[in-house]
């Protein structure tokens, strides 16, 4: 396989998350080449910026070897992606565009339509699509930058289940996009709040060992009282 040299980090990250490289596993930079098809040096570009992602460590005596993150830190990421999607929600609400607007009404139109079809195949697609727009439309680009590292590392360390109503999730999109819409900035944060904390239990440990329960955070439940989605 032979890719750009710039894209190498892409391609490790990435398959670090499917599970090409097992936890623990120890990352050859010589055999990273040869897979990729690119010389060394971006490939040792690549494992630096994964080590500052925390996708990496370097050990003693061994390199650079896939990083074993704890019960503790994966529990850590569902918390401060239910503090960053509402603020990036909020966010939106001041600074979306046209554009914006546009693609986030489209997504949750062609996921409403999905889900009266039955059709499940592509509506975990669709949901990353709609949640990075959504960060996009925040106008930050710091913020959209963390979200992706935390959306990139989540998918490494949780499965996440089908929603047993996924007609109730776009549901919540809409409602989102609304008030996105209205440029009511602490409604979308509300509501977007609300989303995080009832999909974090459909986030399942993926690693070996970890816990078979479903996550909780330490995150008090939202008080939406008077509202509905």
């Amino acid at each position: 396989m032979r890719i750009p040299a710039h894209s190498v980090c892409t391609a490790i990250r990435d398959d670090i998350i499917a599970g090409v490289y097992e936890r623990g596993a120890r990352l050859t930079e010589e055999v990273l080449a040869r897979r990729y098809g690119v010389s060394r040096v971006p490939v040792r570009e690549a494992l630096r910026t994964l080590e500052a992602e925390g996708f990496v460590v370097t050990r003693r005596h061994a390199g650079a070897c896939v990083a074993e993150p704890t019960e503790q830190e994966a529990a850590d990421l569902l918390e401060m992606r239910a503090l960053l999607e509402p603020l990036a929600a909020a966010r939106a609400a001041q600074r979306r565009t046209e554009a914006h607007l546009k693609v986030l009404r489209g997504l949750v139109r062609l996921g409403q339509e999905r889900t009266r079809r039955g059709s499940s195949d592509d509506l975990r697609s669709l949901g990353s699509w709609f949640h990075e727009t959504l960060a996009q439309s925040s106008g930050s680009p710091s913020l959209v930058a963390m979200l992706t590292q935390l959306r990139h590392k989540i998918a490494w360390m949780y499965a996440v289940e089908v929603p047993a109503a996924p007609h109730e999730s776009w549901a919540e999109h809409g409602a989102i996009v609304d008030a996105v819409t209205r440029g009511d900035a602490e409604r979308a944060r509300a509501l977007t709040a609300l989303h995080a904390e009832r999909t974090t239990s459909a986030h399942r440990l993926r690693f070996p060992g970890g816990s078979q329960d479903r996550v909780r955070t330490s995150q008090p439940p939202v008080n939406m009282t008077g509202q509905r989605l």
